[in-house]
């Protein structure tokens, strides 16, 4: 469960390490976010030759999630840390690094971010 002033680790090579949410896309009301989901945030820490720098604002989707998430079959899916991969614009789904760190949801992928799953070592 992600929501306002959420710090999520990075788990790509785009330069970015820590973003704080900032809105849960969804509409005014919505309160939380989970696996696939699209968030904007705001870069707390980053790396000095990155792409993004720290402060700019960011739209990422969110790979990881430390509450479990309960799938159709009855399963519950859990990580270790909440997680995001930072993408280019709310309708263009291409990330802006061109390595995932870690392994992916796959709701992930259901939800459309093919090319973020693709580049993920691992899609659980």
């Amino acid at each position: 469960m992600i929501q306002l002033r959420t710090v999520l680790a990075i788990a790509d090579n785009s330069g970015a390490k820590k973003i704080r949410v900032i809105q849960v896309y969804g509409g005014s009301r919505r309160r939380f976010g989970g696996v696939g989901d699209m968030v904007i945030g705001s870069v707390i820490d980053a790396d000095a030759n990155g792409t993004i720098k720290k402060g700019e604002k960011v739209r990422a989707v969110i790979v990881r999630t430390a509450k479990e998430q309960r799938r159709d079959s009855g399963e519950y899916i859990r990580f270790d840390e909440n997680a995001a991969v930072i993408i280019q614009a709310r309708n263009n789904k291409e990330p802006v690094g061109t390595r995932v760190f870690g392994p992916i949801a796959r709701e992930v992928k259901d939800q459309g971010y093919n090319k973020v799953a693709s580049l993920a070592p691992e899609v659980l």
